[in-house]
């Protein structure tokens, strides 16, 4: 199984018993062969972000990939909370084999609902293994203190019996424990899998040791670790021992259109050949003084021709040494273009690095030296860098080198094709990835004191993008389908949004701006309505709050309950939770309707006293809500023909004089009066001292409202009518209209769902440019990031959420 599949995994099984042992540490267990670690805080946030990655998708249709997937898909059916490690290993016939390592949860398999499932009980030294049976799949697992260890191999679970003498690398130990992602590589298990262009590098022959944590999110993946070495002489990285690495140039030479570049550097040459020609063991290195005052030599790929690059610190003297060499073979863009008489000379001082021998031609280019096998080479190279259309200028580039160190003793770029091509290099049967975006990836080593960082870049290109246009940033796929709307809450700590929604099998999701999955977590129920944010402790920190048909819950932005909540209800709660905060000082009241009662409870999970509403005269129907006019607080709600408007303490404050068959439309604040509508369609209000008035707005008996303080949205079939101006829609089936104020802007959403087609208009009723766009929800409008460009999510297929960009 090759490098770069093994890591792009999917995931595992299931079934234990129990022994002693006293390791602690999850990394004790590690398989002393054990060729990668995949370490997780998030299991399921890593399946999702591998799922919805672009490249990742791609990675999937490999012949590699399915079969990897394939062996660990008893994985799937675990439910692991916290730390995961998965170890890949050969064993003695070279086959690929995993074992998964966690801490052990009541909750981690449950085989009673699975079809197909047996067990068996094996003993090895007076301990038990269980032996499981998916379909087709089988698996090894057992308890050991409080670890659950589960493999492919029997023997890999009853060598985890035994306490070795093994201990994993120290680079190891650099990997972030707070990452969700993260991979220890150690490459003397390895074969010729490779992630450089050339074919004379591997993983294997370049370092021992790789330690990496990886943010994977829709469009790209970063890649930062370290590499280490287990034989300093081996070791090509070693090469850049007691070198300085320098700024990288050859950007600034190589063609927008190349394939990509490898570039080298280092602040004495004299030290790096010396090194170099340690790793070679040998003592016939060419010295010449064509390379003395070079800080930096790469090479340039364009399709099979190789262009190697010097870049000088001293133009008279690494040209002096080119003295012998100065025939002129031709001239293009009055840049003088020579024969070379020793090509070979590059093979022998840079291998591996450089293979190339029959670079015949040179010119220069201001401190850059440019050697080429092709004169039509040698003119793209000039003509792209007289014309200032080289890699550095690119948009593309720029992005992927703001992520990279600016100095390096090692950077690769390389472009869809070429990145193609190496993927097709660790592949049994070439696979015809689609990579068409891929215009620039980097891979960086700097070098350090006895290690080397690693940095990389794999990222897709986005478009271009165009004023008023509508660009979809997100596409992000859950395992379920979805439940309710998605909404977007805040991060307190970055100020920016994020993403919360609830599948079928009520798993709550809490997803970044980036489409990255934070954490997952099962609810006792649906949520009604919308969630909500709440200061509980007064420090700045948003918790979440909301209440499904028997719970109220408040949840830190880790996914943890906050103490007392869950709040548990024999009743059915009816209305979704309504959250008031009086003076704006976080004294919440939690309010929880149940047919025609309502309680009142504070933060600490109690009933307010105080509170003294006793029964509606029929079922709510419609969410309680809080208004202040003046000094005066007013909590609202109403039956089917009755509105209530009470004081803090659930006294009535005002009584309409006239009551009405009421629709189930919310109850607003419009124009200071307390507003809603009739079953009859009309729009209905109440002042401060009780009197009504109501307007015939001719709406049907499915209709739905919104409003602000100064805004009424009516929709009625297929008549949206803002302030007065009606937009006859075309006829479908609509979600309720929604009002959105945002920088000083009024935004009205409705979705039809017949046609999966959003709406988006202004104050004066006109639909913005470019809509309707596709969508199967009602919307959420913010600017969820950094930019001043609002965004809004909704539901698109059954299991996925879009994120789509005004711009």
């Amino acid at each position: 199984m090759r490098f770069l599949f093994i890591l792009l995994l999917s995931f595992i099984c299931l079934s234990c018993t129990y022994s002693k042992n006293n390791r602690k540490d999850l990394a004790e267990y590690v398989p002393e062969n054990a060729l990668a670690v995949i370490k997780s805080s998030n299991l399921d946030g890593l399946k999702n972000s591998i799922k919805n990655n672009s490249f990742l998708f791609e990675v999937s249709k490999s012949f590699n990939y399915l079969s990897l997937e394939e062996k660990l898909e008893n994985i799937n059916y675990l439910n692991p909370k916290g730390e995961v490690l998965i170890c890949l290993f050969k064993d003695e016939n070279d086959s690929l084999q995993y074992s998964l390592i966690t801490k052990f949860n009541s909750e981690i398999f449950k085989s009673d609902s699975l079809p197909n499932y047996t067990e068996e009980t094996l003993t090895f030294k007076t301990k038990s293994i269980t032996k499981s049976k998916i379909k087709n799949n089988i698996s090894y697992s057992a308890l050991i203190d409080s670890t659950f260890y589960i493999s492919s191999s029997q023997k890999a679970v009853e060598k985890a019996f035994l306490k070795n003498s093994y201990k994993i690398p120290n680079a190891y130990n650099s990997l972030d424990k707070d990452s969700p992602f993260s991979v220890y590589l150690n490459s003397n298990y390895l074969n010729n899998e490779t992630v450089f262009f050339a074919d004379s590098l591997s993983l294997k022959n370049f370092s021992s040791y790789y330690a990496t944590d990886i943010d994977v999110t829709q469009d790209a993946i970063l890649i930062n670790g370290i590499t280490t070495v287990k034989d300093s002489t081996k070791s090509l990285i070693n090469v850049f021992k007691n070198t300085i690495p320098q700024e990288n140039q050859i950007k600034n030479i190589a063609p927008s259109n190349c394939d990509g570049f490898l570039s080298l550097t280092f602040d004495s040459f004299n030290t790096f050949n010396e090194n170099l020609k340690k790793h070679k063991q040998t003592d016939t290195l060419q010295i010449t003084t064509l390379f003395q005052d070079v800080i930096e030599v790469g090479v340039i790929y364009e399709d099979n021709n190789r262009s190697i690059v010097l870049n000088s610190t001293d133009v008279i003297a690494t040209g002096d040494a080119l003295i012998s060499s100065r025939n002129k073979k031709n001239e293009f863009r009055e840049v003088e273009i020579y024969e070379f008489n020793t090509p070979q000379i590059f093979e022998n001082t840079f291998s591996p690095f450089i293979l190339t021998k029959n670079t015949t031609l040179y010119c220069i280019l201001d401190n850059f030296f440019v050697f080429s096998n092709n004169i039509e080479t040698l003119q793209n190279i000039i003509a792209s860098y007289q014309n200032k259309t080289t890699l550095a200028t690119t948009t593309y580039y720029k992005y992927t080198e703001a992520k990279l160190s600016k100095a390096s003793s090692l950077l690769q770029i390389v472009n869809a094709t070429s990145l193609k091509s190496i993927l097709n290099k660790n592949e049994n049967d070439a696979t015809n990835f689609n990579l068409n975006k891929y215009e620039a990836n980097g891979l960086q080593f700097v070098y350090d004191n006895n290690f080397a960082h690693l940095h990389a870049v794999i990222q897709k290109q986005k478009n271009k993008v165009q004023e008023n246009s509508i660009t979809e940033l997100l596409n992000i796929k859950l395992d379920k389908a979805i439940l309710t709307q998605p909404q977007f809450v805040k991060n307190h700590i970055t100020n920016q949004k994020e993403i919360i929604v609830q599948d079928i099998n009520n798993n709550l999701y809490l997803i970044s701006n980036k489409g990255k999955i934070l954490w997952k977590k099962t609810l006792k129920g649906p949520i009604l309505g919308k969630v909500e944010q709440i200061d509980i402790y007064k420090n700045g920190r948003l918790q979440l709050t909301f209440s499904t048909p028997n719970r109220i819950y408040v949840i830190d932005r880790n996914g943890n309950d906050v103490g007392p909540f869950p709040l548990k209800f024999n009743d059915d709660i009816t209305q979704p939770l309504s959250v008031f905060d009086y003076d704006k000082k976080k004294d919440y009241r939690l309010l929880v309707t149940q047919g025609k009662n309502i309680l009142m409870y504070n933060t600490q999970g109690k009933i307010v006293n105080g509170f003294n509403f006793t029964k509606a005269n029929d079922n709510i129907i419609a969410q309680p809500k809080h208004f202040r006019i003046g000094r005066k607080d007013y909590i609202a709600f109403k039956t089917k023909n009755k509105l209530y408007i009470l004081d803090r303490r659930g006294k009535t404050r005002v009584t309409p004089k006239v009551q009405e068959t009421y629709s189930n439309n919310s109850l607003y604040l419009y124009k200071n009066n307390f507003t809603t509508t009739t079953t009859s369609g009309n729009l209905y209000s109440v002042d401060a001292k009780g009197n009504v008035t109501e307007q015939p707005l001719n709406l049907n008996e499915n209709h739905f409202i919104d409003a602000s303080s100064k805004t009424l949205v009516t929709l009625s079939e297929n008549l949206l009518t803002i302030k007065n101006k009606t937009t006859e829609l075309d006829f479908g089936e609509y979600t309720t209209c929604k009002f959105f104020y945002l920088n000083d802007k009024i935004y009205i959403s409705v979705t039809d769902l017949q046609a999966h087609k959003i709406y988006l208009f202004d104050s004066q009723s006109k639909l913005l440019k470019n809509f309707p766009v596709y969508g199967n929800s009602s919307i959420d409008l913010d600017n969820i990031d950094s930019n001043k460009n609002l965004e809004f999510v909704t539901k698109g297929e059954s299991n996925s959420i879009i994120v789509y960009q005004l711009n």
